[in-house]
């Protein structure tokens, strides 16, 4: 007796089989699993483990006198500066602005938002460009800066700015679209109940966001700490004085000094990986707390 299947239905035989679509299912899984694990081996596994390797190519020994030369270890100590000033400045800008375009409603507020993701869109070796057209010796302010006997471009200050410029959204990016999926209803119980504008702040909206922030933290520190382009522009590339990392590590490499070039390098790639340590443990324990 012939069995009535609904309109549209094919029966099994007709179409694929569940044996089959799960037998699929695997195959395609599989297959995008092998790609992206090819891809992360040739583009981003195969280059730190050649950092390492040049970086030891000759020793132990020539790798730990590399970070005893008096210019690598002013490079290092001028990233761990600018990024200690940086990430905070940028943290409280950040919070600030994310605040007030997620629980506010003012004029200008979508110009706000295009200019903080102004340095996401323009290279890096323009804004330096931007700070050496203000502040340098023909810029704007340049002649005042000398006559006062004040220094930016070429100096700590001017690498500072840069750097400051070219990570200041991500803090923000992080923390817009998170304050504003949490909405305002708790923040105005807190101030229906009594609460001033600073203690429900601190109370109920950092609370809420406080994973958030720190990611977004991470990710301005990572940046910051590997910044080429705008620092490059307005460093000068004095050796010893306004050379970061990066910098330090072009100059090696351009004097043949493979085994420095490649020590520095080393040391900037675990400060990316501890990095990465912290941004998946503040992830997991995020998770973990919603």
């Amino acid at each position: 007796m012939a069995v009535a299947l609904p309109h549209g239905a094919l029966p099994d035989d007709a179409g694929t089989r569940p044996g089959q679509h799960t037998w699929m299912h695997a195959i395609v899984r599989w297959l995008c699993i092998t790609i992206s694990l090819t891809f992360l081996a040739a583009v981003l596994l195969a280059p730190l483990a050649t950092v390492f390797a040049m970086a030891l190519a000759r020793g132990l020994a020539p790798y730990l006198r590399s970070f005893a030369d008096p210019d690598t270890l002013a490079a290092i100590r001028l990233t761990l500066t600018t990024a200690l000033v940086v990430v905070p400045l940028n943290t409280a800008f950040g919070l600030a602005a994310a605040w007030a375009i997620a629980k506010f409603e003012f004029r200008g507020k979508s110009v706000l938002i295009t200019l903080i993701d102004l340095p996401l869109a323009i290279s890096p070796v323009i804004s330096g460009m931007v700070f050496v057209l203000l502040f340098g010796l023909h810029g704007w302010f340049g002649a005042w800066l000398q006559e006062h006997d004040i220094s930016i471009v070429f100096a700590l200050p001017g690498i500072i700015l840069a750097t400051m410029f070219v990570t200041f959204p991500y803090v923000a990016r992080e923390l817009i679209p998170l304050m504003q999926q949490l909405g305002n209803d708790e923040e105005e119980a807190a101030i229906t109940l009594g609460a001033g504008g600073w203690m429900t702040f601190f109370r109920v909206t950092l609370p809420k966001v406080r994973w958030g922030l720190v990611y977004g933290m991470v990710l301005c520190n990572a940046r910051a700490m590997g910044e080429f382009g705008a620092v490059s522009v307005v460093s000068g590339h004095i050796r010893g004085l306004t050379n970061t990392m990066p910098l330090h590590i072009e100059i090696l490499y351009n004097e043949y000094n493979f085994v420095g070039a490649f020590a520095v390098a080393s040391l900037l790639t675990l400060l990316a990986v501890l990095t990465l340590v912290v941004k998946t443990l503040v992830e997991r324990t995020g998770y973990r707390r919603r």
